[in-house]
């Protein structure tokens, strides 16, 4: 005796045209947004893994922010503060930022398809890049202790700046 029935087999095939429906219209409709792939691989691609990601201290307010500029964020990890504020000069961005504690640690622009721009903070934790370009933005802080060594090493979430 045969204990599948025939229904069964057209439900099933019908089910599955459905979904590959919806998924094509879910695709169509509601598509991830242009170049989400590459940003996700820049975020991931540091040559340092071993990296400390910062928070945003008010992420809320910029959660989902494309394009323009988005003014002065804080970011905390642990003992670490960076105030970064970004000054729109046409196609390029200027970016002031305060580190404390203080320190003449090094700072990284890494902007996606572009090299990156790198300074050193003054003994009072201030940096500034002048000419940085547009694009997908993570800054990198690599720590030195008090002997000057290089610590530890801290990254901020992606900006579109």
């Amino acid at each position: 005796m045969n204990d599948i029935d025939p229904r069964d087999d057209r439900r099933g095939q019908e089910d599955t045209a459905v979904l590959t429906e919806l998924n094509r219209l879910v695709y169509e409709l509601d598509a991830p947004p242009p170049g989400l792939v590459e940003r996700i691989q820049f975020a991931v691609a540091l040559e340092n893994l071993d990296v400390e990601v910062a928070r945003w201290e008010r992420a809320g307010s910029f959660a989902g922010v494309r394009g323009g500029s988005p003014g002065t964020i804080t970011f905390t990890v642990d003992n670490l503060t960076l105030m970064v504020n970004f000054t729109s000069t046409g196609a390029r961005h200027r970016i002031d930022g305060w580190l404390v504690p203080a320190g003449e640690h090094t700072v990284e622009v890494r902007v996606a398809e572009h090299a990156s721009s790198t300074t050193t903070a003054d003994d009072g934790g201030r940096f500034v890049l002048s000419d940085v370009p547009a694009g997908t933005t993570q800054i990198v802080v690599h720590l030195v202790n008090a002997r000057g060594e290089r610590g530890r090493t801290v990254v901020t979430p992606t900006i579109m700046l």
